[in-house]
């Protein structure tokens, strides 16, 4: 049997995903959470096979739980199941560890399998992801500066750029308001802009909002 933590911050997404589990017989969900402390607290008491993880969630989530969750739980592999289809996220996230990426919009087959390849060993990424990677991967020879932030740096990026402000994503975060001036300051000086709407610009020209 597969047991598996669902970790969305949307119960009507939960609830979908319990009843498309309960059709297939191998599948058991041993818990759910809606938001990264919940997650972290499920995974260090319960007996898991595997993590499926929105990648939006409040509190700790994305790239960093993802690295958490690799950091105290190396063998426990990581699907994440979003709705961002952006190639640069789906990126971050296997190289902080996840095992595999797919978006909501995938039917119900091909999450069903790819939480089977997970679950035995393998990796999954989404066909139409994947593509996009490579053709990126050879298109842009050159880093792109956005390539050059940090994770929580480019987390911060993409709030911003939908027009969150510094308050709102410290308490999105879970971070101090002068953590997020920080870190808004250094990443507008390596992406080269110097307000917030040459930081929007920057963000849908490189494709990097939802």
């Amino acid at each position: 049997m597969i047991r598996l933590l669902i970790a969305d911050d949307h119960a009507i997404v939960r609830e979908g995903l319990k009843q498309l589990f309960a059709l297939c017989d191998d599948f058991v969900v041993a818990g759910e959470a809606a938001n990264g402390g919940q997650v972290l607290d499920a995974i260090h008491g319960g007996d898991l096979d595997m993590v499926l993880l929105d990648m939006t969630m409040s509190g700790v989530s994305g790239i960093d739980l993802i690295s958490r969750i690799r950091a105290h739980h190396p063998r426990l592999p990581v699907l994440v199941l979003s709705m961002h289809n952006e190639p640069q996220i789906a990126k971050r996230a296997l190289k902080a560890g996840a095992s595999g990426y797919l978006t909501k919009d995938s039917d119900p087959e091909t999450l069903v399998s790819a939480i089977r390849r997970v679950a035995a060993g393998g990796r999954y990424i989404e066909p139409a992801l994947a593509e996009q990677m490579v053709f990126e991967a050879g298109a842009n020879s050159l880093e792109t500066p956005h390539e050059r932030l940090s994770d929580r740096e480019f987390q911060i990026l993409r709030l911003l750029a939908q027009g969150h402000s510094v308050n709102e994503i410290a308490d999105m975060l879970a971070i101090s308001n002068r953590t997020v001036s920080t870190h808004k300051t250094r990443l507008m000086q390596k992406i080269g802009v110097d307000n917030n709407a040459k930081l929007v610009r920057y963000a849908l020209t490189h494709a990097l909002l939802g």
